[in-house]
């Protein structure tokens, strides 16, 4: 419950000290006292957006405290999850808003987020202002207000658990079959590059070792002859060797008388036997080297193919051996992309089954929920005199959405006998009060939030439609605490706490106090909403009876 509002220089309120009981608690005051502030002050505590216009002129600053007590578990649980402290089962929650704009919020003295501020807040009040009725206008809205009715969002979390994860499925198979559709190409040229190399089985270097291979084997039969020739010119008529000989023959005989030709002559003997070796060597060399014709043409095609690559692709035997390895294994990858495609495709059709089945399990509910709440609303309604007015809730199926298969809008017939119509079509400004507070009323027997807060929700009514509203406030004070800003006497006599917001011009200077007020404050209040600002005796006497009489419901 929000026990007490603390607020300082928020616009024409310099200070104020707010105290609130756990019923009815109403807000009167003349036009332009400052009522439409206290809301904006609330907001600033819950989260909501505040400009810096809202600080009182020549300040630095705006603060309004909020102290909330009897928290529920549900409530201490959430701050448990933000890491606050929640002693005796209340906190407090502060705002300041500085005039350069910038904000600072703390719960329990200890900084938080305004998306804290908001999720808090949003567990512990709801604010319905004049705006709110505008829901009633938008048939994309009902919906959310039929769920809140129903009390049991586990069916709804259940299917949209489903539908994010078909979402999620759809979408990657989307991107999947988009990367499928270019890699089509890319699968025919890689299998083409794994066909036309991967059927020569190449190794690293090859191409140089056969071109050097090829080049030998061209080149024996030359190779051959000049060996022939070789030997032919060492061992032959007039070769070599014979000429060694018959040099060594024509020194020998001076051997012993000169040491220099006995050296010269050691050296032709060497000589002689360095030639036969040779001779020897090139000879056998010749055997050894075979003329293959079949060889020279093998090793001539596969060349010719390896080049034939080579140019086809611009790279060399190595790059053409790492093309077919990189080739096999980007094919492998994108064959497992196809499989996934198949497996994504068969979890997008059981998920698509699953949600269909949730979706209508929901619209079984819902159709449930919708004739209970026919039945309270229109009871409301009857008790808020309209007792004529007819509500139903078109319920069809539709495709599947975040929200189920559902389209639902509420309808509405003003007059007997008239067929029920779009809200938007018939409701005025008076019955869209009296319809969201009929709402109002039914969802707050469901939900768990303490407080609601009514801005002006008299609008557009009067008389014992407006008698009706108070009487319905004051039923709903008994199970949530309920603050309501009013310009109606017959909904301010229904108050619990009764606070007067009065604006007074103090040293040339507007103020806006807050006044909680004792039984003869009301009379007066009262007669004033009443009759105006010099009420007579009589109504005094008359805003004594109808509080009295208010007292009893």
């Amino acid at each position: 419950m929000l026990k007490e509002i603390y607020i300082q220089n928020l616009a024409v309120i310099k200070e104020a000290v707010i105290p609130l009981t756990n019923d009815l608690n109403i807000f009167t005051g003349e036009t332009g006292a400052g009522k439409s502030i206290l809301i904006n002050g609330i907001n600033a505590v819950i989260g909501q957006r505040i400009t810096k216009d809202i600080v009182r002129s020549g300040c630095d600053k705006a603060v309004i405290t909020a102290l909330f007590t009897e928290l529920s578990p549900e409530i201490c649980g959430k701050l448990d999850e933000l890491g606050i402290s929640h002693d005796n089962e209340e906190i407090t929650v502060t705002r300041e808003i500085s005039a350069d704009g910038g904000s600072v919020s703390r719960i329990n003295s200890r900084t938080a987020s305004a998306a804290m501020l908001k999720e808090i807040g949003s567990m512990l009040i709801n604010i319905h202002g004049q705006h709110d009725n505008q829901i009633l206008l938008d048939s994309e809205k009902h919906m959310s207000i039929l769920d809140s009715f129903g009390d049991d969002d586990s069916l709804l979390e259940d299917y949209r658990d489903s539908f994010h994860e078909l979402q999620k499925t759809a979408r990657q198979l989307g991107e999947l079959k988009k990367l499928e559709k270019n890699n089509i190409e890319r699968r025919r040229y890689l299998n083409e590059i794994i066909d036309d190399i991967g059927e020569l089985e190449l190794e690293e270097g090859e191409d140089e070792r056969l071109e050097k291979e090829y080049e030998t084997a061209k080149n024996s039969e030359k190779t051959i002859i000049a060996i022939k020739n070789a030997v032919q010119a060492i061992t032959g008529d007039e070769a070599a060797n014979d000429m060694i000989v018959s040099a060594e023959q024509e020194i020998a005989g001076y051997t012993d008388s000169s040491e220099n030709i006995n050296i010269i002559y050691e050296r032709l003997s060497a000589a002689e036997i360095e030639l036969a070796d040779i001779a020897s060597e090139l000879e056998a060399l010749a055997d050894k080297i075979e003329l293959d014709g079949q060889r020279l043409e093998y090793l001539g095609t596969r060349l010719n193919s390896i080049n034939k690559l080579k140019r086809k692709y611009a790279e060399d035997c190595s790059g053409l051996v790492k093309m077919y390895d990189e080739a096999c294994r980007e094919i492998i990858q994108l064959e497992s992309s196809a499989d996934e495609i198949n497996e994504l495709n068969s979890r997008k059709e059981q998920l698509l089954h699953d949600v269909t089945e949730k979706a209508k399990l929901l619209y079984e509910h819902r159709e449930k929920v919708a004739q209970k709440f026919t039945e309270q609303v229109t009871a409301e309604l009857e008790f808020l005199n309209m007792s004529g007015v007819v509500i139903k809730v078109r319920h069809e199926k539709g495709k599947l959405t975040v929200n189920g298969m559902d389209t639902i809008e509420f309808l509405i017939s003003a007059n007997k006998g008239e067929e029920p119509k779009p809200i938007s079509k018939i409701a005025s400004g008076g019955e869209l009060s009296r319809i969201m507070l009929a709402l109002k009323s039914v969802i707050a027997k469901k939900d768990s939030i303490p407080t609601m807060i009514f801005d002006e929700i008299d609008t557009g009514v009067s008389g014992k439609a407006a008698q009706k509203i108070g009487i319905k406030l004051k039923e709903i004070g008994k199970v949530r605490q309920v603050i309501c800003v009013t310009h109606l006497s017959q909904i301010a006599v229904m108050a619990d706490n009764h606070l007067m917001i009065e604006k007074h011009v103090i040293n040339d200077r507007t103020e806006t106090n807050v006044t909680q007020l004792d039984m003869n404050g009301r009379v007066s209040e009262i007669a004033r909403i009443m009759g105006g600002d010099e009420p007579t005796a009589l109504m005094l006497d008359n805003a004594r009876a109808e509080i009295e009489r208010a007292s009893k419901y």
